[in-house]
């Protein structure tokens, strides 16, 4: 029985790196590209001094970015680094894995053909990351990262080829300091998949109120990549409300278990945990209030 429930473990750790590997790689490549060819001077002239404008444009630019939550992490770091404020740096991180293209079209096949369900998701997802991007603009001052990441200037004037070549080490050393974070995720997740029961969740999801957060508390157990997350919430709709499938689509990509060690790898604990109990609070809320 044992070594059957470890097979499946196996399975799903596996299946989880396959589907996130990919899109953490795109990350790290643009957080070296960023690194080589963007200065602190060109992203000084893109943000707007404004904190409000500062945040809008970055939850606009998220919407456009085809990310993961495991991919955005290390592109919002470096993002911190070459001088975006922390708010508007993780307001582009939240809406990145929800809102852009691939996610919202994903969505709308999942659902029959629904609008509806797409527009819940990105415009209840819009909302969430401006509002936690203002009330960071209040609280936190600093960057917030562990360990301050420090440019180098010089490599701006090496030519195209040096560049290139700062770029692919940039790559290979970031992809190892974000894929240990990504394996323990994974295994937690795999784990958590095989040993807790879905039955257990659905059967106190029956509330009006607690199926929001049971749906919610699922998909940050089953770390889902949010290229997939709708075809398994459509699964959901004979069991729970249209309120809880919103709910179910718009936390688990801002939150997982995967990108949660991932966040605490690179910023304080102190702030990840209020970072995540304002998004769980206006997820809550707002799908609540929006969708019921």
């Amino acid at each position: 029985m044992f070594s059957q429930s470890f097979l499946q473990m196996n399975t799903i750790f596996i299946s989880i790196l396959i589907e996130a590997l990919p899109f953490v790689l795109i990350g790290v490549i643009i957080s070296s590209v960023l690194q080589m060819f963007v200065s602190e001077e060109m992203v000084a002239k893109i943000i707007p001094k404004n904190k409000f404008l500062s945040v809008l444009l970055a939850v606009t630019l998220g919407a456009l970015f085809p990310g993961c939550e495991c991919g955005i992490v290390p592109v919002t770091r470096r993002l911190i680094a070459k001088g975006v404020p922390l708010h508007a740096a993780i307001g582009f991180m939240l809406t990145g894995p929800v809102i852009n293209p691939i996610v919202l079209f994903s969505t709308y096949v999942a659902f029959g053909n629904s609008w509806s369900m797409v527009l819940y998701r990105g415009g209840i997802s819009f909302l969430v990351a401006i509002l936690v991007g203002a009330i960071l603009s209040f609280q936190f001052k600093d960057s917030q990262l562990k360990e301050e990441l420090h440019d180098h200037h010089h490599h701006h004037n090496d030519g195209i080829w040096g560049k290139i070549k700062g770029t692919l080490q940039h790559t290979i050393d970031e992809f190892f300091a974000v894929g240990k974070f990504l394996v323990l995720g994974a295994f937690v997740a795999a784990a958590m998949q095989t040993f807790v029961k879905t039955s257990t969740l659905t059967s106190l999801g029956h509330g009006e109120y607690s199926s929001s957060i049971v749906m919610m508390a699922l998909t940050y157990l089953l770390s889902l990549c949010s290229e997939a997350d709708a075809f398994i919430a459509s699964s959901f709709r004979s069991t729970f409300s249209e309120t809880a499938l919103v709910a179910f689509l718009v936390f688990g990509p801002m939150f997982d278990v995967k990108n949660t060690l991932m966040l605490l790898g690179v910023f304080k604990k102190k702030f990840v945990f209020y970072l995540f109990t304002y998004v769980s609070v206006l997820v809550f809320l707002l799908t609540i209030l929006i969708v019921h």
